[in-house]
């Protein structure tokens, strides 16, 4: 799938670590990150000369690291940050990084953090292996934390593979697309961000009541994230302010929100029904054919201006307002504080 991480367009850390009183907590993450850093270049060394480069690649091309943010900003409702945490934080980062190369070959995606992507590099095979290498070093860190992170990784690891698989096959027979697609973002991008939330209250001791709570959290502000992208993806501003190109994901052929709820109106709305053959002959599944054309551009900012846009943003707000209210057995503090301001950043990215 094409979901970027959480990127250069969010200053995170000055939006969520905002007042004087969260200086401390914002020093312990920031640490915290320093080691976790230094850990992802380590780790992601190969012996192998092309293995080093194709696993450092998309690495070094950059990121803002919130999910292993999210494993220490989690682990300070315990013991606070300790070598396991970090160990934990490395694995989720390079587990997600390990994904989007399986992502970009399976979308075919030309572009990743602002360069062109590894199967557009090396090739669907190296882009491929390279995931796998990743997975398995991200698998060696988890076994040395333990059975209890062994299991949350294959766990998570699995639900990764369903969701790119039921993407990928789309919904079947009597399913609904909209509940389909949800669970398709809750898998791919929900679980991994809930587990980064987990394995920072497992591997602080925090109380074990902590646990559900940034679970449901991370899975709700996940599928928050991704239909603000659906979104996104619609955006006039052009690459330099968003990272992507307009109607990138459009082309590439996934419905996304918007397009879903436009063929539940189509069968009603002459309006709707008009703008989604507009969409379907000039935009989905066009990536094959080059630059985006004027015919393209014009439907996607139909489609930008159209009703089911500003509904996609509702329901964004509404998983993000979900997301914080499971937060409310956590005690209140600079921790819950952050994570609620994680989630109004997660929102407003749509400006």
């Amino acid at each position: 799938m094409r979901r970027p991480s959480l990127t250069g367009q969010l200053g995170f850390t000055e939006r969520i670590f905002v007042r004087g009183e969260d200086r401390e907590l914002a020093n312990a993450v920031d640490d915290g990150l320093a080691l976790v850093e230094e850990g992802l270049h380590r780790e992601m060394h190969f012996a192998d000369g092309l293995a080093d480069v194709t696993a450092r690649y998309l690495l070094e091309a950059g990121g803002k690291r919130v999910r292993p943010m999210l494993t220490l900003l989690a682990a300070q409702l315990g013991g606070g940050t300790n070598a396991d945490v970090i160990q934990a934080a490395e694995a989720v980062e390079i587990t997600h990084l390990a994904s989007l190369y399986h992502d970009d070959v399976m979308d075919d995606s030309q572009m990743r953090r602002g360069v062109p992507s590894a199967q557009f590099v090396w090739g669907n095979s190296v882009a491929v292996l390279t995931g796998d290498l990743l997975f398995a070093r991200a698998s060696k860190l988890v076994s040395a934390l333990g059975e209890r992170a062994i299991q949350l990784q294959a766990d998570t690891f699995e639900r990764l593979c369903l969701g790119q698989l039921h993407e990928t096959i789309g919904p079947q027979d009597g399913e609904d697309p909209v509940e389909h697609y949800i669970q398709v973002l809750a898998d791919k991008t929900g679980s991994l961000i809930a587990v980064a939330a987990q394995m920072g209250v497992v591997f602080s001791n925090a109380p074990t009541a902590y646990e559900q709570p940034v679970v449901i959290f991370g899975e709700k502000i996940g599928v928050a994230f991704q239909l603000i992208d659906d979104v996104i993806d619609l955006s006039g501003q052009g690459v330099a302010e968003t990272g992507k190109t307009p109607g990138n994901d459009l082309r590439a052929g996934v419905a996304t929100l918007p397009v879903l709820r436009l063929r539940e109106r189509a069968a009603s709305d002459a309006d709707a029904a008009a703008l989604l053959e507009r969409l379907e002959r000039d935009v989905i599944g066009s990536a094959e054919d080059g630059e985006v054309t004027p015919a393209a551009m014009d439907a996607i900012a139909a489609l930008r201006e159209h009703d089911v846009t500003r509904q996609t943003l509702d329901e964004a707000h509404r998983w993000a307002r979900e997301a914080v209210e499971a937060l409310a057995p956590l005690p209140d503090g600079p921790v819950k504080k952050a994570l609620v301001r994680f989630a109004d950043t997660i929102v407003e990215r749509s400006s």
